[in-house]
């Protein structure tokens, strides 16, 4: 190692500052974005938590697909928590600068939950799967401590492997800039930041990608194979129609995240642009979540139903 090489790592281990640089290379949007971003916020966090309510309080709604459908929208309201807010005080306080605890913190909490969401969308296409191609078994095998199980493997079993994850990108020396070009502490970026060669943390990322991302993928087209198979041989056309109904809402959610995720994560670093990064993620960090209650209740009878009614008792 030359001595230029050490002084940099030297200066790297000194600076425990990053600078957020998200959208600063468009200062004339700065009040339009701040405005757009939090009433995005707004409606994730409304619109989520009407669906949280509406599934505890409506007895019509006590089933296995909604109980997995609240947990998913807790979910959304958390993983856009993560980066929203941080995305709003950079926008008000023009103050883009990120403890380096901060930023692995982040990193951590936005892993782990971007776990959760493929792992729990997994288990809602199972859920889906028993109820339609397994119907005379759906009550015996989703019962109430299954589902509680599921549930909460979908919420824990990222964490260790995340944390792992997070503290090896952390443990690398940062001496090319401190300046992350993206608008929260996103894996890619902060490898751009590193000293030397970051092959082997690349691959660790391929495989934890490949693990949490393409199997869960994988698995969920599968059974939208054998799901859309099963439909196509019911009897009747309204059978039909409803199955499609329930099923088409969870597949549009599906390929919206995995898609943008699987794109930002598996691709070729050479591939990689600032632009393209930032594009991607805001897909499923956060038009995604802002999409998921308009498109499960709107496109969903039981729920509109069930929102009438507390907003009936609500009035009366």
């Amino acid at each position: 190692m030359t001595c230029e090489e050490m002084r940099a790592e030297g200066n790297a281990s000194a600076r425990i500052q990053f600078v957020l640089l998200g959208f600063s290379d468009r200062p004339n949007l700065q009040g339009l974005l701040s405005g757009v971003f939090s009433i995005i916020y707004i409606i994730v966090f409304i619109g989520n938590s009407l669906i949280i309510i509406t599934t505890r309080l409506d007895a019509a709604l006590q089933t296995p697909m909604y109980f997995f459908l609240a947990n998913f929208s807790s979910l959304e309201i958390c993983y856009v928590s993560v980066t929203l807010p941080r995305i709003l005080v950079n926008l008000w306080t023009q103050d883009r600068s990120i403890s380096m605890l901060g930023c692995a913190t982040q990193m951590c909490f936005f892993l782990m939950l971007g776990a959760t969401e493929c792992f729990l969308l997994a288990v809602m296409v199972y859920d889906r799967y028993v109820a339609i191609c397994n119907p005379l078994h759906y009550p015996l095998v989703m019962n109430h401590k299954t589902c509680i199980q599921l549930a909460v493997g979908s919420w824990l079993s990222g964490i260790p492997v995340q944390i792992g994850q997070t503290c090896q990108i952390f443990s690398l020396h940062f001496c090319n800039s401190n300046q992350i070009n993206h608008f929260f502490c996103d894996i890619p970026p902060i490898l751009k930041l590193a000293c030397g060669d970051t092959f082997v943390h690349e691959i660790a990322v391929y495989v934890v990608a490949m693990l949490f991302v393409a199997v869960p993928f994988m698995l969920i087209l599968a059974s939208y194979g054998k799901i859309i198979s099963t439909i196509l041989r019911l009897p009747t056309a309204r059978g039909r129609a409803k199955a499609f109904s329930t099923c088409s809402s969870h597949l549009l959610v599906v390929l919206l995240f995995f898609g943008s995720a699987t794109i930002t994560y598996l691709r070729p670093k050479s591939n990689h642009s600032a632009g393209t990064d930032k594009l991607l993620s805001l897909f499923y960090t956060i038009v995604t979540p802002m999409f998921n209650p308009m498109i499960y209740s709107l496109r969903n009878k039981d729920v509109i139903a069930a929102l009438k009614r507390l907003l009936l008792k609500k009035i009366v």
